[in-house]
């Protein structure tokens, strides 16, 4: 079953979130709390969504899917791009990325979105495997830049 999540699954999300952080081999970087994605979910604005798997079996939360809207100047439209799909281990091989990544899929056909895009480590087989079987195929010809911290903080300075 997949749901959008509550306030009450703040918690979940977060662990889930160092886990991912943890599974990426950069647990060290994961430093948003809980209250961060409180805000940042269920704010007063808020700036990104997620939605949860939730095993049909026990209830217990298998994994999440945290999102947020960007825009195509060429399309003209909103799409979506996901920022973690995570599946806790255990539950893998169940169908519960599958249908996180359906029900976004869903929301961008219901609501006229143009994409659904995301990104993926280049040493990650696995999710690079599964996301093409899906039909999704890299965006080659784009390299993805980045500020943060100390240079972030420089240019915004200027």
């Amino acid at each position: 079953m997949i749901r959008a999540a509550t306030v009450e699954d703040v918690p979940a999300i977060h662990s889930m979130i160092r886990e991912l952080a943890e599974y990426e081999k950069a647990l060290h970087e994961a430093k948003a709390t809980e209250e961060q994605l409180r805000e940042a979910l269920f704010g007063e604005r808020p700036s990104a969504y997620a939605h949860l798997a939730v095993s049909d079996e026990d209830g217990e939360v298998a994994g999440f899917a945290l999102w947020f809207l960007n825009f195509s100047t060429w399309r003209g439209v909103h799409g979506v791009y996901l920022e973690d799909l995570y599946v806790r281990p255990e539950r893998r091989g169940g169908g519960h990325g599958k249908a996180l990544l359906a029900r976004l899929a869903r929301i961008c056909v219901e609501r006229g979105y143009g994409r659904l895009e995301w990104s993926v480590l280049n040493w990650n087989a696995p999710s690079i495997a599964f996301y093409e079987s899906l039909g999704a195929r890299p965006q080659d010809e784009w390299t993805v830049y980045r500020l943060t911290d100390g240079a972030l903080a420089e240019l915004g300075g200027a």
